[in-house]
């Protein structure tokens, strides 16, 4: 009977063998997709208007925003006389999706005013924005307060304007009544901020003396 109990207790005290981890397949590689090959193989459009003013400038510069398009870019661009607009549409070279949106966008910056050289950055750097209001969106004026702003925004040739450009890296057009400013998003807030002072009433000196400390606090952060 104990030699019974032995053996069964022998028994329990046997260890089962551990089971071997399943052998996973390899991590698959897949090639990145191509522009034409995320979008199912259709291609893809934009177009920008050009306005009656900006038609006899985009003439004389046609050669220097089609080349960074068509060769850095890969994109299709034409000018489309009848509708008056630039069409851009992709290609089966074309390395991103985004470039197209990259390419409207750097056309549409030169449509509102800037020039090639400032508004090609858009093509180049991912953190570039335009951003776009109106006088009246601050304050309403009419008539000769509404020339004084626009005067005090520009400054003497045009010396107001440049420093806030100078000081927050940003480009800024003045067109009539609208002020269309490129940069990054930090930057136009803060020379959007200046501009708003200024046609609020703000004298110059104080706008400027604001624009320094402003500008020597992010000089220190970064």
């Amino acid at each position: 009977m104990q030699a019974d109990e032995d053996t069964t207790s022998m028994e329990v005290e046997k260890v089962l063998p551990e089971p071997k981890p399943a052998a996973f397949p390899s991590k698959p590689s897949f090639k990145p997709l191509k522009a034409h090959e995320i979008s199912e193989g259709k291609v893809q459009f934009r177009k920008v208007s050009v306005p009656p003013h900006r038609y006899t400038p985009l003439k004389k510069v046609w050669m220097e925003i089609y080349t960074p398009i068509y060769e850095q870019m890969k994109i299709d661009i034409r000018m489309n006389l009848k509708a008056r607009k630039v069409e851009l549409k992709t290609r089966q070279e074309t390395p991103d999706i985004s470039n197209l949106q990259k390419c409207a966008d750097f056309v549409h910056a030169f449509m509102l005013g800037f020039d090639v050289v400032d508004a090609i950055a858009l093509l180049r750097m991912d953190e570039l924005y335009v951003e776009s209001f109106e006088i009246k969106d601050v304050k309403t004026l009419r008539g000769e307060h509404l020339s004084r702003a626009i005067g005090r925004l520009s400054g003497k040739a045009g010396k107001t304007k440049f420093a806030i450009e100078n000081s927050t890296k940003t480009r800024i057009v003045i067109a009539d009544t609208k002020i269309h400013i490129l940069g990054s998003f930090a930057n136009i807030k803060i020379a959007r901020d200046s501009l708003c002072s200024l046609i609020l009433g703000s004298p110059a000196g104080k706008v400027y003396s604001k624009l320094r400390a402003v500008t020597a606090r992010l000089a220190e952060r970064f």
